[in-house]
């Protein structure tokens, strides 16, 4: 035990730098088994606008606005058709709306994403994008139109001739309609491969898309622009037909257009192509990401700066000003020219326990802040890293001795890493009897390939703490054996890398994998560990192992997609996230987000009896039941 560090901190001092935000999980609504808290990584509010061309007489677009993107102006411009999460927080909706903002109505509403909606020249059809199931068990954005005057529905990107590779993401996003109302172009990544970033080396993957023309029937299927080693997104048709805008960004700045630290940085242009003949015109060049473009009028195309210091819109000839302008995202131009719609999203914080839209009837589904879990007493602990602390959190469900157990500030720790949620103590893990937490302390995220982190465990009333691991690799994510006698933990670094268990009585530890594995934790029986390992370069599966290193058993593998962050239900079977339906919308238009297709997936033990328990167009992860008889006590 002479590697340990051994730390007091009187209980009345512990939590000074701050106190958690006042979190009280409510009760279940009525036949339901309990409450699922997870986490959600998106805005928290997005509403609609419209101003001048130039910027002037800007005002709220919708009389009855909620969580409300993505517009779409109707070819007479006394229309618009919008996405909403009026249904509920997750839950994408498309309506219509008069222009004046009032006589709303649902035109295509569901448990599945429903995005992007475009209309016909006539106003009778509907394009739009949605991961309804195309066949069963499919659950991939695909390119869809209703017709208005019918309902009936037809998928356009299902047909044997445009579906692509199955092992690939093969998803589709933003149609727009040609001017004569015959063609739909729209953007895809079907027959591509799972890439990681930073040349295939990372964790989240990055985007390829090129861009397609479709007739509304489901014929005249064909490519008309690409360019390897780049994303196409967002196309747009010129007023006469003949050509189609859209930008054009590297695939690897796919993933740095949706990272905050990033997106100042990352480089892309506005392109348009000659449909007949794939003539190509470069309409921007520098600095700048630069999307969502759309002929203002014949000669003028408008855009978005997205980030930096000249985010808004902006336009190609330079003759009309630019109007910078924060956080304004999806631009659409009116047909006439003269009007503007967009976005304007905000990040304020998610208080926790928000209600937020369930796939499920028999559970409520809340949000909560990071790695929630519950010890045997009935007792949640979490990582409160929205508020900019990544400290260690517990309290009573119903709200009761709320206490902050472990502050990350002075421990160490850079000030700026723990603010940014980069550093700090993350993911808990209740001891049995309840009298302990352990957690990893340090830096997270990209900064382990540069920081150094350990297994720490703290009092559960915060009266002292002490440092486990000697701090010479990078360890962290603990979990311990249902007896109480024993750690598993991860370390990762190039040459030391793997799972690791301790012996809290003997202090001895032994190596018990070797691969780049994450995450563990143990079956509430003790017989399994079920943990994340780096298959190859682009590829994350859950796998579960014996305690003495026998019997591994990859669960997950046929997507070809990341699938990781498992816990073990207390009912034995597994939740976990997976990206195995590839991504709700295309990546460089996101914000914030680490991989920002993640969907939550239970399966039973063997990796049987998969089920995908959220379907949003965000990242969501990090699920925790609590069933009523923990609520009620």
């Amino acid at each position: 035990m002479k590697r340990r560090t051994f730390l007091v901190a009187g209980a009345a001092t512990v939590g000074t730098a701050f106190l958690p935000e006042p979190f009280a999980v409510a009760a279940a609504t009525d036949d339901k088994k309990g409450v699922m808290l997870m986490n959600r990584i998106g805005p928290s509010a997005s509403n609609l606008y419209i101003s001048n061309l130039d910027g002037s007489n800007e005002r709220p677009l919708l009389g009855n606005a909620t969580f409300d993107y993505h517009a779409g102006f109707s070819a007479n411009g006394q229309s618009v058709v919008f996405t909403s999460e009026r249904r509920g927080d997750g839950n994408s909706s498309l309506y219509r709306a008069r222009i004046d903002g009032t006589g709303i109505q649902p035109l295509a509403v569901g448990r599945a994403v429903y995005d992007a909606g475009a209309l016909s020249p006539d106003g009778t059809k509907l394009a739009f994008v949605s991961t309804r199931e195309a066949t069963p068990g499919d659950h991939k954005a695909h390119i869809w139109v209703l017709d208005l005057r019918t309902d009936k529905l037809k998928n356009l990107t299902n047909a044997p001739n445009v579906v692509g590779d199955p092992s690939g993401p093969d998803c589709h996003f933003r149609p727009s309609w040609s001017p004569d109302g015959q063609w739909i172009a729209f953007s895809s990544d079907r027959n591509t491969v799972w890439s990681g970033h930073d040349n295939g080396r990372g964790w989240e993957h990055t985007q390829e898309l090129s861009i397609y023309i479709i007739r509304w029937d489901g014929t005249g299927f064909r490519k008309v622009a690409a360019k390897e080693g780049y994303c196409l997104g967002s196309p747009k048709w010129s007023p006469d037909g003949r050509r189609i805008v859209f930008y054009e960004i590297t695939t690897e700045g796919t993933w740095g257009a949706h990272r905050p630290e990033y997106i100042g940085r990352v480089e892309s242009q506005i392109v348009s192509v000659d449909v007949a003949t794939g003539e190509r015109v470069e309409h921007t060049s520098g600095p700048g990401l630069k999307v969502s473009p759309q002929f203002v009028t014949a000669t003028e195309i408008g855009y978005l700066v997205k980030g930096g210091a000249d985010e808004g819109l902006a336009y190609t000839s330079g003759t009309v000003p630019a109007v910078k302008r924060p956080w304004v995202r999806s631009p659409v131009w009116s047909p006439d020219g003269k009007s503007v719609i967009y976005d304007k999203v905000g990040w304020s914080i998610r208080p926790l326990d928000t209600p937020l839209y369930s796939w499920d009837s028999d559970w409520d589904y809340r949000f909560c802040d990071v790695f929630p879990v519950l010890s045997d007493q009935g007792r949640l602990a979490y990582t409160e890293k929205q508020l900019g602390h990544s400290s260690i959190v517990t309290m009573n469900p119903d709200g009761t001795d709320q206490r902050v157990v472990f502050d990350s500030y002075g421990r160490g720790l850079d000030p700026a890493l723990v603010a940014r949620g980069l550093a700090g103590a993350f993911r808990p893990a209740w001891s049995p009897d309840g009298e302990w937490i352990a957690f990893g302390l340090g830096g997270w995220f990209f900064m382990r390939a540069t920081s150094t982190a350990v297994v720490a465990r703290v009092r559960a009333d915060g009266s002292e703490w002490e440092v486990l691991t000697d701090g010479t690799s990078h360890a962290g994510f603990p979990s311990y054996s249902p007896d109480g006698k024993q750690l598993v933990y991860r370390v990762w670094g190039a040459e030391n890398k793997g799972l690791r268990i301790l012996n809290l009585e003997t202090g001895v530890t032994r190596v018990l994998t070797t691969e780049y594995d994450n995450l563990p934790d143990w079956s509430p029986d003790g017989k399994r560990i079920l943990f994340t390992r780096k298959m190859d370069a682009v590829n994350f599966d859950v796998c579960t192992i014996r305690p003495d290193g026998t019997g591994l058993r990859v669960l997950t593998g046929s997507s070809g997609a990341n699938e990781g962050h498992a816990v073990w239900n207390p009912d034995g079977r597994i939740l976990y996230n997976s990206g195995m339906y590839g991504f709700r919308e295309e990546a460089a238009l996101y914000d914030n987000t680490f991989q920002p297709y993640g969907q939550i997936f239970i399966m039973n033990a063997d990796g049987s009896g998969k089920k995908m328990l959220t379907d949003s167009i965000w990242e969501d992860s990090m699920p925790i039941y609590l069933p009523n008889e923990v609520l009620s006590r």
